[in-house]
């Protein structure tokens, strides 16, 4: 499966539209708090328990929308968007959600 944030793919024929895919992944305020109590990897300003935790979340997004990809029959998705927002009171949950568009390309 290839995925790709621009429209096209370079070398490829997009030969059907198969329709808009997504995925989501939700993590709790709590994840947050358990990793800053114990970071100990804090170098150059940057939380690596925290940077991973993030990965994760986006990996498991971008999981779930291939799953739904291939479920309809496509082999990549084009135009893949990603976005972070704070939901649930006073923000506290993270979500990552993903979006593009499923196609069969030759």
């Amino acid at each position: 499966m290839i995925l790709s944030t621009t429209p096209t793919i370079d070398g490829y024929t997009i030969r059907e539209y198969r329709g808009v895919v997504t995925g989501e992944t939700i993590i709790g305020a709590n994840v947050f708090k358990d990793f800053f109590a114990g970071i100990r990897d804090i170098v150059g300003g940057r939380a690596g328990s925290y940077e991973k935790v993030l990965r994760d979340a986006r990996d498991s997004s971008m999981r779930e929308m291939m799953q739904q990809a291939q479920a309809m029959g496509a082999n990549a998705v084009v135009g893949i968007d990603i976005d972070y927002e704070t939901i649930g009171a006073n923000g506290s949950m993270l979500m990552v959600a993903v979006s593009g568009t499923a196609v069969v390309i030759a």
